[in-house]
């Protein structure tokens, strides 16, 4: 983002409870926004949880059969599942004088950079007017791969994406994912299978979305504060 300090440090982290990571999240923000620490891609996972944004509707939230602990977000977005096999990360930035929409598509193309460089196509979708945010990234046949929510105060981001590595894809029947009905979660292992691509390893995928949201270009416009995307 044009005028914002562009490197960003990765922190690697194994699995972290979802609310102690939020506890920790919250800390990161304020040192980042006392300027003690720079900008910072926390890399981890979560054990089982259902998530859900303040734009969830109840309805969105239906049960299965598998008990699977539900947390309400301070996050944009709606519902979504985070895992063992997925890759989450948590961004920690100061985009002040950016615009809160082009920071997500910044991501969007990071995160379809990073596959690109793994072997896989997949592409961010435009949102139709009045249709529910398509926010993500997706397959060419428009099966969703990676989530994204994040909060923006006071110009500095917090939470970020979730990327299916091989995460349990039945969790995700359980609820409206993203807001969306009629959505069909894949996994890179699915897309692995299915075009003979190699899966990569965890670490392989750490260091492809280090390279590619590092290396990729993004501007902005004006500040957005105090802004759920």
């Amino acid at each position: 983002m044009a005028g914002v300090e562009r490197t960003l440090q990765r922190v690697d982290l194994g699995e972290i409870d979802y609310l102690d990571a939020i506890d920790a999240m919250a800390g990161w923000a304020a040192e980042r926004r006392a300027g003690t620490a720079g900008n910072r891609l926390f890399l981890l996972s979560h054990p089982p949880v259902i998530t859900y944004g303040q734009r969830t509707d109840p309805a969105d939230l239906r049960r299965g059969l598998h008990e699977i602990p539900l947390v309400a977000v301070d996050r944009g977005g709606y519902a979504t599942y985070h895992g063992p096999g997925q890759l989450v990360g948590y961004l920690i930035m100061d985009i002040r004088g950016q615009g809160a929409a082009d920071v997500v598509r910044w991501l969007e193309d990071g995160l379809v950079s990073a596959l690109r460089l793994l072997g896989f196509s997949t592409q961010r979708r435009a949102t139709p007017p009045g249709a529910s945010s398509l926010v993500g990234v997706w397959t060419p046949d428009h099966r969703k791969v990676a989530s994204i929510g994040m909060r923006i105060r006071g110009g500095i981001t917090s939470h970020g994406f979730a990327l299916n590595i091989d995460p349990d894809l039945h969790a995700f029947e359980q609820f409206t994912v993203c807001g969306l009905p009629d959505v069909t979660m894949t996994s890179l292992r699915e897309l692995a299978e299915q075009t003979g691509t190699p899966l990569p390893t965890d670490a392989a995928v750490r260091d492809a979305v280090t390279t590619a949201l590092t290396e990729s270009p993004h501007s902005g416009h004006e500040t957005s504060s105090d802004m759920e995307v």
